[in-house]
C-alpha cells in the first residue's frame, strides 16, 4: 500500500511539474527521479533509481531506465533498456529494442534499432546500424569499445572489444571488427558471395 501511495504522489508531483503522461497509472518512478521541462512519457515506462532527465525529452512506451543521465532533446524507445552508468548526450536517439549499459552516447548520435551497446563511448554525430553488437565480455573480463565522431557502423556488425573506431570512418554491414580502424577509413570483413547456378534442394 505504501508503494502505491508513493507512486500516486510522484505521478501527481510530475504532472504538476508539467510532465506529459498519457496513462500515468502505468508509469512507475523512483523517489529520487529528477525530470526537467517539456518531458513526455508514454505508457508502461519504469524508472529505477538515480535517473536524471533534462529538458525536451521523449520516452516512448515499454522502456526501462535505471541510473542514467539523459540530456536535452533526447528520445528513447519504445522497448529500450538503459542500464546503470549510461549517459545520453544532447540530441541523441535510442530506438526500439536497444540495450545500453555503462556507455556514453554522444551529441546527435543514433542507435535506432535492435542493438546492444555495452562499456562503450560513442562520439558525436555517429550512426549505429540495426543489429550492431559491442562484444564487451571475453568470458573473463569486460572490455571497452571506443567509437569516435562522425562514424557510420553498418547493420549487423560486431565490434569485438577492446577496439577503437576512429573518426570519420565507416564499418560495412555484416562486419566483425577485431582490430582498430583508422580515421577516414572503410573497414570490411565480409567473405565473397558464392552463387551456385541451377541448384536444386534435395527432396
Amino acid at each position: 500500500m505504501k508503494q502505491i501511495n508513493l507512486q500516486d504522489t510522484l505521478r501527481r508531483k510530475f504532472k504538476k511539474q508539467g510532465v506529459k503522461m498519457i496513462a500515468p497509472d502505468t508509469v512507475f518512478f523512483s523517489k529520487d527521479t529528477k525530470i526537467g521541462k517539456n518531458v513526455s512519457i508514454d505508457p508502461y515506462v519504469v524508472f529505477g533509481q538515480k535517473v536524471k532527465i533534462q529538458n525536451n525529452v521523449k520516452i516512448f512506451s515499454f522502456s526501462h531506465i535505471e541510473n542514467v543521465k539523459i540530456e536535452n532533446n533526447v528520445s528513447v524507445g519504445p522497448y529500450a533498456r538503459l542500464r546503470p552508468g549510461t549517459v545520453l548526450k544532447s540530441g541523441s536517439r535510442i530506438g526500439n529494442f536497444v540495450e545500453v549499459k555503462k556507455s556514453t552516447i554522444g551529441k546527435g548520435s543514433k542507435v535506432n534499432h535492435l542493438s546492444y551497446i555495452g562499456d562503450t563511448s560513442i562520439g558525436n554525430s555517429t550512426n549505429i546500424g540495426a543489429g550492431t553488437i559491442t562484444c564487451n565480455y571475453d568470458g573473463v573480463k569486460k572490455n571497452k569499445t571506443k567509437i569516435k565522431n562522425n562514424v557510420f557502423i553498418g547493420s549487423n556488425s560486431s565490434l569485438v572489444a577492446p577496439v577503437t573506431i576512429n573518426k570519420n570512418s565507416t564499418v560495412g554491414a555484416g562486419s566483425v571488427i577485431t582490430k582498430n580502424v583508422k580515421k577516414n577509413s572503410l573497414a570490411l570483413t565480409r567473405t565473397t558471395q558464392t552463387e551456385v547456378k541451377n541448384y536444386k534442394r534435395k527432396k
